[in-house]
């Protein structure tokens, strides 16, 4: 038998979707002393790397299972036995002209990571010497809100063991300008998901 539903019901579930332009970004610096570069690089006001974000994607995650045949005759199971997670999450910034700031941010934490050096990488038997994972990994602090307009209403992915895995390439052309961008996939071991904030206003209720 169907569920019998009032029309403010039907009208409060489908009439108020999420919208996906609502959302804040904010990227982490790791400690040590690539921390204290990046963080001079981005000097007193650190959000505005956070505001230049334009596109970021929620996360996905799938389980990962056994299938049992013996069991029962005829019948196969699927037992989960652990969480697979996506290995990266891709950030898309807006590029200012003043200072170029996204590019010259995640390009030295990548440089640092791998103990680049600009003098001596010119050399024809330069080499690269990697950080240890501790020294360019920042714990915790990627995050990922999704609010609605009125900002009474949220969820929150934060990430945890990040760093920049890649820097897209950026196309630049004499044909017609265009904003340019700069894409980041950063790498995560694991995200959790922070508990929903609730509406303010009371939803109707079923009748």
């Amino acid at each position: 038998m169907p569920t019998i539903r009032s029309i403010d019901v039907i009208k409060s579930t489908l009439l108020t979707p999420a919208l996906t332009s609502h959302f804040d970004v904010h990227i982490p610096v790791p400690n040590g002393s690539l921390g204290t570069k990046l963080k001079d690089l981005l000097g007193t006001n650190q959000d505005r790397l956070n505001i230049m974000c334009s596109d970021a994607s929620l996360p996905g995650s799938s389980l990962a299972t056994l299938e049992l045949t013996n069991d029962y005759h005829g019948v196969t199971e699927k037992h989960a036995y652990r969480r697979i997670f996506e290995d990266r999450i891709d950030l898309t910034f807006y590029v200012d002209a003043n200072g170029y700031l996204p590019i010259k941010f995640f390009e030295t934490w990548m440089s640092e990571i791998m103990n680049e050096d600009s003098g001596e990488a010119r050399n024809p038997n330069y080499f690269y010497r990697s950080k240890y994972p501790d020294d360019y990994i920042a714990d915790q602090g990627l995050k990922v809100t999704k609010f609605e307009r009125d900002h009474n209403r949220s969820i929150e992915y934060e990430f945890f063991r990040t760093f920049p895995l890649a820097i897209n390439s950026m196309p630049v052309s004499y044909d017609s300008s265009s904003l340019l961008k700069c894409t980041v996939s950063m790498c995560y071991i694991r995200y959790i998901l922070g508990k929903p904030s609730s509406p303010t206003t009371q939803q109707p209720s079923s009748i």
